[in-house]
């Protein structure tokens, strides 16, 4: 048996796992080989979720090049091809993530559903009709389903689809095909080609096995999620027990209605702002850990924005107002985290995640209806409620996290009594 074994089998069960690696030190330095491989095979993630944007997206593009003259759209019809495809999405969020679950192989379950988008947004080069591309843009929604949202329509990467789309639009292309037939052809290929890639890139789960990881490194990566999620994060208890678990679990539906509440006031988005606020908010949420007070300050910077534009008309203040709004983003997507870091197992998690996403789309779909035109030039009743909104997502996680703070202390105490080492606690 070799060092790597004979370090990996007690990492687990080991009160002071330091010691069975030979110290801090050589866990330092076993944790940084393990980090740089993670990050570059994780890396790759972001190239899929660049090809999921554009090709989510490519309509909107295809539209300034004959989409709708082609295929004969009329009236809201566009409007509609739009937006069948988050029918599709939410529809399968909960029933892919837990056939995810069941399989345990993301590493293939992903990649095939990125491939079937692929050849289906290829599809969408050779559509005639309406009725063609409505069933199409359906099963893509059905397929990127596996996917997370793309948080807060990341701008960074709407840029990048506009650039290439621009690049395929303007080129006279062979075969007698419209440009923005090609433009569906190439981005959908150019998936298909990365889905296939992925599938020898992408790791699965800890506790699969992975030739690209010594089992020192693998034994570490599961003492990872240990101390960063406790031993029931460990835990596979199946789909169906997932789902139950879920279901029952007031904190779920807590969540999934404060974050609908948070999505609703999310009205504003600076591009350039956006992402670099939260970039930092997240990363010092984590470099912190604390989790509700980088969510509220972003959300009350944004209250603060929503009420200077109910109070005047004044363009510089109004001005002003729209980057205090768009700073909201950050604490969403910080919530999205403390989300995920609060419901444990994974099964368990993976199911409810879906389902806060499912049901926080509600506010999206709300929030498109509160600025109609007669509302208009000042919109106060808009604002007010954006504000109202936020202060109830607020509140919502202020009571989380007096929860979670309860929670923590029982485990202290449960510990106490029992002589138990120190186990998970929730991040506040």
């Amino acid at each position: 048996m070799d060092d790597d074994e004979q370090d990996s089998r007690p990492l687990l069960d080991n009160a002071d796992p330091d010691a069975t690696l030979g110290g801090k030190h050589a866990r330092n330095q076993l944790e940084g080989r393990l980090l740089r491989k993670l990050d570059t095979r994780m890396s790759f993630l972001v190239l899929i979720y660049i090809l999921n944007y554009i090709d989510r997206n490519n309509a909107a593009a295809a539209r300034l090049h004959g989409f709708e003259r082609d295929l004969g759209l009329e009236g809201s019809q566009f409007a509609s091809v739009l937006s069948i495809l988050y029918v599709g999405y939410l529809l399968m969020q909960i029933p892919s993530n837990s056939f995810l679950i069941y399989i345990g192989r993301p590493s293939l379950y992903l990649p095939l559903c990125m491939m079937t988008w692929g050849v289906l947004s290829m599809s969408t080069g050779l559509a005639t009709n309406f009725v063609g591309v409505m069933y199409i843009r359906f099963f893509i929604g059905v397929t990127e389903a596996a996917f997370f949202p793309e948080l807060s329509q990341r701008m960074t990467l709407l840029s990048c689809g506009a650039l290439i789309a621009s690049a395929i639009l303007d080129v006279k292309w062979p075969g007698g095909y419209a440009p923005w037939r090609w433009l569906f052809f190439i981005e959908g290929g150019m998936t298909v080609i990365v889905a296939f890639a992925a599938i020898f890139i992408l790791p699965d789960f800890p506790e699969s096995k992975a030739s690209w990881m010594s089992p020192a490194e693998q034994a570490l990566a599961r003492q990872r999620m240990l101390e960063d999620a406790g031993a029931e994060d460990l835990s596979q208890p199946g789909v169906l027990a997932g789902l139950v678990m879920a279901a029952s679990d007031w904190k779920v539906w807590w969540l999934a209605l404060s974050l609908t509440s948070i999505v609703l006031s999310l009205t504003h988005r600076l591009g350039s702002l956006r992402p670099a606020l939260s970039f930092a908010n997240s990363r010092h949420s984590d470099h912190t850990g604390e989790r509700y007070w980088h969510i509220a300050c972003p959300l009350l910077a944004g209250c603060a924005g929503f009420l200077i534009a109910m109070a005047t008309l004044n363009t510089a203040a109004r001005y002003l107002s729209l980057f205090l709004m768009a700073s909201s983003y950050a604490g969403f997507i910080t919530y999205l985290a403390w989300a995920s870091g609060s419901i444990r197992p994974a099964s368990k998690r993976a199911i409810s995640l879906a389902g806060i996403n499912m049901i926080s789309s509600l506010g999206n779909v709300v929030g498109s209806y509160i600025f109609p035109a007669s509302w208009g030039p000042d919109y106060r009743a808009s604002y007010s409620i954006c504000t109202f909104a936020s202060v109830l997502g607020l509140l919502m996680s202020l009571y989380f996290r007096q929860h979670l703070r309860r929670m923590n202390s029982e485990a202290e105490r449960r510990e106490a009594e029992l002589d138990e080492p120190k186990g998970y606690r929730y991040l506040l």
